[in-house]
């Protein structure tokens, strides 16, 4: 077997506890071991992804106990291209963290950030339900600790709020796999496929309750609407350095429906037809009319990029619903881009937020004023779609593949609506924060005898901007390389629609 597989899981499950039992009281050991182990992690990415490069399918069968009967991880494409993903998206983050000290504002920041990755790790190479639910566990208690790091009423609120609805949609996932379970006799999701398919249509009515379950708690994790209440107060109260991170997460949801709805529930399966398309299009819509409305309508810089996390996955998701090869191939394409850009605005506004409020209004200029505004403009064009970056390509994408879709109409009126009320709201926000702040004259609070200090600097300020350019990069990479990397999502998005090959490497029969 190909212990390379198990790696992204082994190394942050290792490594967490080894800070906690032997770092715990020396930040710098922390510091550079887990440094150390997110390179690490990236290494063992780029190796996993030149493997599935190929086209194979491998399958790391844990304690040598075959499938369905054993746990077993898969790396094919879309597993591969998600962990390397993790992976770029965590070293930038990682290292404003420590740039900025946000890692020295609470306890086991270093532990829960490589718990974290192990959960989405997991939950991206899995070939099981079951233990995709359990890494989505793994996910919920990392992300709380992360989420209430450094204290406050405010982000305990948030964070309590978080976890009780997030708890909800864990209950409802073990309904659905309880009810999948109860219909098909596994979980396993390559045998799930095979078992589904046999399974008479007049005989599937559970079965299509557990799958509309399924969707719904898939739905939960994308923040699509009317599911998607927990993400703007928990993005925006939490470490923005840690929402950063929590960008990825969104996109766990988008996998699975991914993954779950061309396997197991694929498009030739009686029992879902119709599913995707009917429940799932319709509410993208909503999601990313919702979003582009709060980019416009929100006070605070926190909150914008929270709903434009939600406007990006509103966007996605209305690829993934098309449930064609060409459009999940646009979607693949744009999640690293949406990922990417999502993350480099959450840093610019902590950057912000470090020097002075995040209220969308004229204030004083901040330190750095001038190359702020740039980074924050070089975002503001990524999520919102304007040339010349990724996001463009992304979006023109997804409208070139829904132009023979029935709604065909309404996806071009929405994402290009959305896509300028995004510019207006962002473009605002960045004239009110950094153009407006130079002629305002903000006088001192009258029942304060001396002006408020401001807040500290970044530790390593020089640190916390490399970090930032590092996501920047990868935006321009995943322009300049748009060619390539186009192409491996449309290799990716073939390899989704025609699961036999998956369904053969991991029963390791001509099912």
């Amino acid at each position: 077997m190909n212990h390379w597989i198990v790696a992204p899981i082994v190394l942050p499950a290792i490594l967490a506890p080894f800070i906690i039992m032997v770092l715990r009281y020396h930040l710098d050991l922390q510091r550079i071991f887990s440094v150390a182990g997110v390179v690490g992690l990236l290494g063992i990415a780029l190796t996993v992804t030149a493997q599935a490069m190929g086209g194979d399918i491998q399958v790391y069968e844990l304690g040598n106990w075959p499938a369905p009967f054993g746990i077993v991880l898969v790396l094919d494409r879309l597993s591969a291209m998600m962990v390397l993903l993790t992976a770029l998206l965590a070293l930038p983050i990682v290292l404003y963290a420590i740039a900025s000290g946000w890692d020295d504002r609470g306890k086991h920041f270093h532990a829960l950030f490589h718990f974290q990755l192990m959960g989405v790790c997991g939950a991206f190479l899995t070939g099981d339900a079951f233990n995709l639910f359990v890494f989505f566990e793994v996910l919920l208690i990392a992300s709380y600790g992360l989420m209430t790091h450094g204290g406050g009423a405010v982000r305990l609120k948030a964070g309590v709020q978080y976890v009780t609805y997030n708890l909800l949609g864990s209950t409802l996932f073990l309904f659905a796999l309880g009810t999948i379970y109860s219909v098909t006799g596994t979980l396993n999701m390559a045998d799930l496929a095979v078992r589904v398919a046999d399974i008479p249509p007049e005989d599937t009515a559970l079965l299509r309750v557990g799958a509309v379950l399924l969707l719904l708690v898939f739905c939960i994790k994308a923040a699509v609407l009317p599911l998607h209440f927990w993400l703007p107060a928990s993005y925006a109260n939490a470490p923005l350095p840690v929402a950063a991170l929590f960008a990825i997460m969104t996109k766990v949801g988008a996998y699975s429906i991914l993954r779950v709805y061309t396997l197991a529930f694929g498009p030739d399966v009686a029992v879902t037809e119709g599913l995707i398309g009917d429940w799932l299009q319709p509410a993208a819509l909503l999601t990313l009319a919702i979003g582009a409305i709060g980019i416009l309508g929100t006070q605070h810089i926190a909150r914008m990029v929270a709903f434009c996390a939600i406007a990006s996955m509103g966007t996605l998701l209305i690829a993934i619903s098309l449930f064609t090869p060409g459009a999940t191939a646009a979607a693949l394409y744009y999640i690293y881009h949406s990922t990417l850009a999502t993350a480099l605005l959450f840093l610019v506004a902590d950057l912000v937020m470090q020097r002075q409020s995040g209220a969308i209004a004229p204030k004083p200029p901040m330190p750095q004023s001038g190359l702020i505004s740039a980074l924050f403009f070089v975002g503001a064009i990524a999520l919102a779609g304007m040339p010349p970056l990724s996001g463009f390509i992304g979006k023109l994408l997804v409208l070139d593949a829904a132009r023979d879709a029935p709604d065909a109409n309404a996806i071009w009126a929405v994402i290009l609506i959305g896509s300028f009320v995004t510019i207006v709201g962002l473009a605002r926000a960045g004239t009110m924060i950094f153009w407006k702040s130079h002629d305002a004259q903000v006088p001192p609070p009258e029942d304060e005898a001396e002006p408020a200090p401001a807040p500290a600097p970044e530790p390593q300020p020089g640190l916390a901007f490399t970090s930032i350019f590092g996501a920047v990069l990868g935006l321009v990479l995943l322009t300049i390389f748009a060619g390539p990397a186009l192409g491996y999502a449309r290799k990716t998005a073939e390899q989704l629609f025609s699961p036999d090959a998956y369904i053969t490497a991991v029963l390791g029969r001509d099912e």
